[in-house]
């Protein structure tokens, strides 16, 4: 076995025998999901200051939108299971190359898992957490749902979360009607909402 299958199996074991017992309690809150929206997620918990956010359904959120989202943040996220192997060797071997933390390999799922579930603290523990309860959401969620969620339940800004607040925040507009370049600089906002989202406001 190869030193990253090894690490991987690590990655994937020390959760199920260390926090087994709250990823057993977690797994009703996924079944949930499939039929309810969350009013709050733990990260929403940890940050302070008030919530703006708008449920929309999928179908009322731009195909611009979603495929700005899913090329930017996971282009793999209808063909993987949760957890992108092929991305997760690219990032151990340029993190070991570079000697720190250079790359990441979150996909969309296990971005949703961490926002709904789990502290914002990097270790190699929660990034295992994450991987279990990702894969737990591809087993019960389909891949729309998992999308849904993710675009209503992300930090697109200050306090903003979701597509809905995010398009009426920067463009005084409904996702629905957001055209291509707007889609791409929401999407552009993603990987840091609160510098990003506000170097964006100062712009316009």
């Amino acid at each position: 076995m190869s030193t990253f299958r090894r690490i991987l199996s690590f990655l994937v074991m020390v959760p199920l025998f260390l926090a087994a017992g709250e990823v057993i309690f977690l797994f009703p809150h996924i079944v949930f999901l499939r039929y309810f929206q969350p009013v709050r997620t733990a990260y929403m918990m940890q940050r302070p200051g008030p919530v703006v956010m708008e449920w929309r359904p999928l179908a009322k959120i731009s195909p611009a939108l979603k495929r700005a989202v899913v090329d930017a943040e996971d282009a793999s996220f209808y063909r993987h299971h949760g957890v992108d192997v092929h991305e997760m060797e690219a990032s151990w071997a340029k993190n070991l190359r570079k000697q720190r933390y250079a790359r990441g390999f979150s996909t969309i799922t296990m971005q949703l898992a961490r926002n709904l579930f789990l502290m914002p603290h990097k270790n190699i523990l929660r990034k295992g957490l994450e991987i279990v309860i990702a894969l737990q959401m591809e087993l019960v969620l389909p891949k729309d749902r998992i999308l849904e969620l993710y675009l209503n339940l992300i930090e697109w800004g200050d306090g903003i979360y979701g597509a809905e607040a995010a398009a009426q925040h920067y463009f005084k507009k409904s996702a629905a009607d957001l055209k291509p370049d707007e889609a791409a600089l929401l999407a552009s906002i993603v990987p840091s909402p609160r510098r990003r989202g506000a170097r964006l406001r100062a712009r316009q």
